[in-house]
């Protein structure tokens, strides 16, 4: 049975969570995507300004945590997805902070994700087309982290979920990692043969494929039972706004 929620980011808080909790539920959903990209911001990562979050042992970020888990059993909301800070490697960031994302906060984001219950991590891919000169070289290292990952993964009965991405180019937006939904399937069915387990499988993202053309019918049935979650959204084909489907404005904060 699908199940509807969205994400925590701005909703849950950390002093209160059950309240943010309760929120979700009254509105209507009793689900929720756990937003741990709230915990290690996108552009304090690009920034080089990792607040270390992650170095905590794991059990000091399960007392952490507790509250959530309890509070989301409280109010009705199941966690059925987490989304993993991201990026998970910087083209031009430091050895050391690229090893931090890797080593440490990749792996915790997984044992966090097990100790919710929950059984799908969305993972945005590596970012390396233009750097590395095609699609699948920029794959390649995608691979290699989803590598690094999948044994754990196997032991937690956790699916990472690759996400389709956009770029910006010359002020347009273009097809980013995990666009191409036959590829994607025989990535998808090859590692998980390998590892004898659904270790990896899709994310699509209505308002990245919006962006940048994709034929959404098609892309999902080309998926499907890889298909494991959903991030409905909408834009005006130019912008990531981020929007409730037909309801936006003309910029992200509703401003018209």
């Amino acid at each position: 049975m699908l199940e509807l929620g969205v994400q925590t980011k701005e909703i849950v808080r950390d002093e209160d969570p059950e309240q943010g909790f309760r929120l979700l539920r009254a509105a209507g959903f009793s689900c929720a995507d756990f937003s741990l990209n709230a915990y290690l911001l996108n552009l304090d990562i690009y920034d080089a300004h990792l607040n270390h979050f992650f170095d905590a042992d794991i059990e000091e970020l399960e007392r952490f945590f507790m509250p959530h888990k309890q509070g989301a059993v409280r109010a009705g909301v199941h966690i059925h997805q987490m989304h993993m800070p991201y990026p998970v490697f910087v083209p031009r960031g430091t050895n050391e902070d690229n090893s931090y994302l890797w080593h440490q906060m990749a792996p915790k984001s997984l044992r966090i994700c097990a100790f919710f219950g929950c059984r799908y991590l969305v993972v945005h891919g590596f970012k390396l087309a233009r750097e590395l000169g095609s699609e699948d070289a920029e794959w390649a290292q995608t691979e290699k982290f989803v590598h690094a990952l999948a044994p754990l993964a196997k032991e937690l009965g956790i699916t990472l979920c690759v996400e389709n991405l956009y770029s910006g180019l010359g002020g347009h937006m273009v097809e980013g990692p995990c666009c191409n939904a036959r590829k994607m399937a025989e990535r998808i069915d090859r590692i998980n043969a390998r590892y004898g387990a659904e270790v990896l499988g899709f994310c699509f993202d209505t308002g990245h494929a919006n962006l940048v053309g994709i034929d959404m019918e098609d892309f999902v049935t080309r998926l499907g039972p890889r298909l494991k979650v959903l991030h409905i959204h909408d834009n005006d084909g130019r912008l990531d706004l981020h929007q409730i489907p037909f309801t936006f404005t003309r910029t992200r904060e509703n401003a018209s």
